[in-house]
């Protein structure tokens, strides 16, 4: 499989390390401080997952280039990359 960074352009697999599910949105402190609330999100923040089939945004991190984290695209049945962007951009939107 080969990844099209935008910086370094297509590079091969081994160059980079999968970062986990990009669909996912980190759970935030509650308000009340209740540890037990916060432990319930961040348990099902981690373990669990679905398994999509089609396509996938999954965060990719290019250790061995540009080291930039990547956004990919991926069709998990077939592995076709439709698309790749910075991850930075959708960062400052989650903060917006």
């Amino acid at each position: 499989m080969l990844i099209d960074c935008p910086w370094c352009g297509e590079r091969p697999l081994h160059e980079f390390t999968y970062g986990g599910d990009a669909n996912t949105t980190r759970p935030l402190e509650s308000t009340n401080k209740d540890p037990g609330e916060d432990l319930a999100a961040w348990m099902d923040h981690v373990y669990l997952r679905a398994n999509p089939a089609g396509p996938h945004k999954e965060y990719w991190h290019h250790v061995s280039g540009c080291r930039s984290w990547l956004i990919v695209t991926r069709d998990t049945t077939t592995h076709i990359i439709d698309q790749v962007a910075f991850a930075a951009p959708r960062a400052k939107e989650v903060q917006e």
